[in-house]
């Protein structure tokens, strides 16, 4: 399947552009020796990477996910091994025809549906607010509106300008 991609012959910033005598200049060629060029998206995403409230946000995601998959995990293989090494337990009746086996595939959907509900819970109280602030810092930053006062500033201070963004929203 081909997909028509609008920009597929574009050229690349920095490549095609004049360098003042006629020519072409190449890719990372100034024309004049100026002030610092404005950072570019690509810079201001990898300065948001690095900082540390981004590595907040990734380090709330990996201590709830890796916990709660690994049990997941442990809790899914314990009932299939379950049922294929101690079928006689596994068919042993709990009220009628309702037997181990079913009462434990029930309990699958169950934690399935609990854990979702954790997630969002988790996300929701611990996350979402952090990497809300960190989006209004960034569409800040590549906007060029206020980036004086946005880059390098703490948490605390970003967190403050989400916060103001958010009740403009009526949130």
């Amino acid at each position: 399947m081909r997909v028509d991609d609008p920009w597929d012959g574009a050229p690349a910033v920095g490549w095609g552009d004049r360098d003042g005598t006629g020519g072409v200049a190449g890719p990372g060629a100034s024309g004049a020796a100026g002030p610092d060029p404005e950072p570019s998206a690509a810079d201001i995403y990898l300065e948001v990477h690095r900082s540390a409230a981004f590595r907040e946000v990734r380090r709330r995601y990996r201590r709830f996910v890796v916990p709660a998959a690994l049990a997941f995990l442990l809790w899914y293989l314990a009932y299939v091994v379950a049922a294929t090494t101690a079928p006689e337990l596994m068919a042993r009746p709990v009220a009628g025809a309702v037997n181990v086996a079913m009462t434990a595939g029930l309990g699958q959907f169950l934690t399935t549906f609990l854990l979702t509900w954790a997630y969002a819970r988790h996300a929701r109280l611990r996350r979402d607010r952090a990497a809300l602030d960190l989006r209004w810092d960034t569409q800040e930053m590549t906007r060029g509106l206020g980036q004086e006062t946005t880059r390098g500033l703490g948490p605390e201070m970003s967190r403050g300008l989400g916060q103001e963004m958010t009740r403009g929203l009526g949130r």
